[in-house]
């Protein structure tokens, strides 16, 4: 376990250039295991969860050469074993179901176990993957562990899924792409990283009908072939540092910062009372910002921000407004709608001082602008509410903990580096 030492009260001010989006890495990772063809993967981030995928891939005979400095990955599966090396799929990374189409593909059978797996946020439950691997012709055998064999192939299916499902549509685009025929998926999820792995498929050959919408339609082909793909900027840190800036009241510029995904973003940075400009594709929250709560012209209501499936604004980013709103003059109401447990942290807030009434697992009031103070705080096993925490923290003249914080360091890899090159007092303990 590792905890970080904040010393807060100092503005952060400068210039970020963010990392590659982790969302975006895993599923293209897996799915280059759809061909044998060399793929060069660029802006690759320094994550501990791509660790463990490559030394998987490694494992059983790829060869992998990654330039960590460069963040240049080449890949050749052309060593791939037809058996797993060690008997069973790795169980200590979400990101694992990821791997089925892949090695369906190659190998015919994988046995996965059932027991759902998740985080601090929730259940995450493997019954919808299993569901669409079937509707492209796989064989489930719900015995413990399970058992999914493929005869002959993917093959063309649709499929409507009962909520917008992240990994779940990566999945069926991936196996989709080698069913002959046409395949749909409807209710898909479309979020910047859903949109990415589909483009790298295409990159490498799949034709893909519909990307970033909730309807995709996928003509088989017979093979992908190698690629050179770039991962896309992580939008959740620049997001992470444009509200960093805000909180402490300095002046933060992010590049590459993927302004076509910002309307929504930087609408709710404005009800917080912060203004997101860009200049190209640099995003900038300057010095000083009001950080006054917009009421709604429907006064008789709370302003509020609600958190949903992509194009709603994002569950991941939620935590960070929260913290925001902590140091803003007002009231406002967060909805979060997808997870069951995404504000179980709020005992954590309220070390510091902050006033906030959970209304039900979904949904928080915040009371703004209340006197915070510097805490020691447990960080819940969920990235973002790590960072919220870390955000209030540095905002708060005066030494503060937040333990059990290494999670961070599973979407960013230089969090602390760049803390500190933006002017922050903190270290890892």
């Amino acid at each position: 376990m590792a905890d970080l030492i904040v010393n807060g009260g100092r503005p952060l001010s400068g210039t970020i250039v963010p990392s590659g989006n982790k969302n975006s890495v895993l599923p293209i990772l897996c799915a280059t295991l759809l061909t044998d063809e060399p793929v060069l993967l660029r802006n690759v981030p320094d994550i501990t969860d791509l660790e463990k995928l490559v030394a998987f891939m490694r494992r059983q005979g790829s060869r992998i050469d990654w330039d960590h400095a460069s963040g240049r990955m080449r890949i050749d599966h052309s060593g791939f074993k037809k058996s797993l090396v060690d008997d069973e799929l790795p169980q200590d990374m979400r990101s694992t179901v990821l791997l089925y189409p892949s090695l369906l593909h190659r190998m015919g059978r994988i046995v996965a176990r059932s027991t759902a797996k998740g985080c601090s946020l929730g259940v995450r439950e493997i019954d919808p993957h299993l569901d669409v691997l079937r509707a492209l012709g796989a064989t489930v055998e719900a015995a413990e562990p399970l058992s999914i064999s493929l005869s002959g192939g993917f093959k063309a299916g649709r499929y409507w899924m009962d909520y917008m499902s992240v990994t779940v549509t990566e999945n069926f685009a991936m196996a989709a792409a080698l069913a002959p025929g046409i395949s749909t998926l409807i209710n898909a999820a479309s979020e910047p990283h859903v949109q990415d792995l589909c483009a790298a498929l295409v990159a490498m050959g799949a034709k893909i009908d519909g990307i970033g919408t909730s309807r995709i339609v996928v003509t088989g082909v017979g093979r992908l072939h190698g690629a050179e793909i770039y991962i896309s900027t992580d939008y959740h840190e620049v997001v992470t540092f444009l509200a960093l800036g805000a909180i402490t009241g300095g002046s933060v510029r992010v590049e590459k910062s993927l302004p076509q995904h910002f309307d929504l973003i930087a609408r709710a940075f404005g009800k917080l009372g912060v203004s997101i400009e860009h200049e190209g594709d640099t995003a900038v929250v300057r010095a000083p910002q009001r950080l006054v709560i917009e009421p709604p012209l429907t006064r008789n209501l709370l302003p509020k921000i609600e958190a949903a499936p992509w194009p709603y604004f994002s569950v991941d980013l939620l935590p960070l407004l929260i913290a925001l709103s902590t140091r803003a003059e007002g009231t406002i109401h967060f909805w979060n709608k997808v997870y069951e447990n995404g504000f179980s942290w709020m005992p954590e807030l309220a070390k510091f001082g902050a006033h906030v009434v959970v209304s039900d697992p979904h949904r928080i009031i915040v009371f703004g602008n209340r006197p915070l103070r510097p805490a020691v705080v447990d960080s819940p096993y969920v990235i973002r509410a790590a960072v919220a925490l870390t955000m209030v923290a540095a905002s708060i003249p005066g030494r503060s903990v937040v333990r059990n914080a290494e999670i961070i360091q599973r979407a960013h890899p230089r969090f602390v580096e760049n803390l500190r090159s933006l002017g922050a007092d903190l270290d890892w303990k």
